[in-house]
């Protein structure tokens, strides 16, 4: 049976038809602007817009479809909650879509879909395709988790399962958007650690220039950077790992292209681990790019 997902992001919606479960082959793929300033109901006639597309260039209808997007469906409230697209926030999107669209569709958040696919298509199901619990880590703007266990997303009660980008890590951080001080997305989000290096250099520079002059050893407030990235990533994700044990941790985002996180920042974690110092997590770069989100849509069960 084909599966069909949907991406849902602040500029633009993405929709993917894939062959099947066992063989995610893509078979169509499409985006068009998500104009989420026109409001909500004009999301979702926008979405309604690209599967009708999908359907006319294929001649596919879909059953069901998966669809992630920003936030998090918090079933105690049945609304949308934590969105950045923040039009959604209080809705009911999964009763209003189904409304409109007349077939059962599931949701989950992005971390959550980046961590399915990862699991079931990318870089966690080619290195260890027998793994049951796999953690996807974004690493970016923001800071935030998906869960995978047995292939299937952990949401939670309060559809927060997988998120550890607002748990609390240091002072260090700061106040957060979210109403918290020292989130771990404080300490060592890219821009977090973008305001780091401007507090000692006095100078701004991006994270990927920052990485690079750390990485030639010139700049000494470059390297006071990673090493904060290093220290800190160690203690926030020790604690995941103690939690759920983890087979795989795939590390998405920009700040997961620092290559020192999966040989210093694994170390680091290993000195808070409940296990006499030993860590044997596997800690992967992704394998999509940025078809992980779509994908992970597609194969949410």
């Amino acid at each position: 049976m084909h599966l069909w997902g949907i991406d849902l992001g602040g500029t633009k919606i993405e929709c993917v038809i894939l062959e099947s479960r066992t063989n995610p082959r893509l078979v169509a793929r499409q985006r068009i602007p998500t104009e989420a300033h026109l409001g909500y109901e004009h999301i979702i006639g926008q979405l309604v817009k690209l599967i009708g597309m999908m359907t006319a260039e294929t001649g596919l209808k879909p059953v069901s479809i998966g669809i992630g997007h920003p936030g998090t469906l918090d079933r105690n409230i049945a609304a949308i909650k934590n969105a950045n697209t923040t039009a959604l926030n209080g809705k009911p999107f999964d009763k209003d879509l189904e409304k409109a669209l007349g077939i059962p569709v599931r949701l989950a958040n992005d971390a959550n879909c980046f961590a399915v696919a990862e699991a079931h298509a990318g870089a966690a199901h080619k290195v260890m395709p027998d793994a049951e619990v796999v953690y996807g880590v974004i690493l970016g703007t923001g800071v935030g988790g998906g869960l995978v266990v047995n292939g299937k997303v952990i949401n939670g009660r309060q559809g927060i399962g997988g998120e550890w980008g607002h748990n609390y890590l240091d002072d260090i951080g700061g106040p957060c958007y979210c109403g918290k001080t020292g989130c771990v997305e404080t300490v060592f989000s890219g821009p977090a650690l973008e305001r780091f290096y401007a507090k000692l250099s006095g100078e701004k520079r991006k994270l990927a220039d920052i990485a690079a002059h750390a990485q030639s050893g010139e700049d000494a407030a470059a390297v006071k950077t990673i090493d904060h990235l290093i220290r800190f990533f160690g203690k926030a994700i020790a604690v995941v790992i103690n939690i759920v044990d983890p087979d795989v941790i795939v590390l998405g985002g920009g700040v997961g292209n620092i290559d020192r996180l999966y040989t210093d920042g694994v170390a680091e974690a290993a000195k808070y681990l409940f296990n006499d110092g030993r860590i044997d997590t596997v800690f992967l770069k992704p394998a999509l790019g940025d078809s992980a989100g779509v994908f992970g849509a597609a194969l949410l069960r």
